[in-house]
């Protein structure tokens, strides 16, 4: 065997490894929300929505025209918000 010839085997061996990963884990990538629609929902202006339910005015209004997009995390949260606001606004009052 010469100097380096067992490195050029075993990287022969390396697509065949490779291949025989499983594929990755499908990402569920949720619909985007309209913020604003959410907000006018509840008949709220951006400072009381924000203010409600323990957002940034700023952040809102940036959700809203698009400069911003919600997290994952975020997403969920007005996902909640749309379904059940109360129980939210309950919670984020309780601190």
């Amino acid at each position: 065997m010469t100097p380096g010839s067992e490195l050029v085997d075993n990287a022969c061996d390396v697509p065949v490894m490779a291949e025989s990963r499983p594929p990755p884990e499908t990402i569920r990538i949720p619909h985007p929300l309209d913020v604003a629609a959410i907000r006018g929902a509840l008949a709220l202006s951006q400072s009381d929505f924000a203010s409600r339910f323990g957002l940034a005015v700023a952040t809102v209004r940036d959700w809203e025209q698009g400069r911003r997009i919600p997290d994952r995390a975020a997403r969920v949260l007005l996902g909640v918000i749309r379904q059940e606001p109360e129980t939210v606004a309950r919670i984020v009052a309780a601190g």
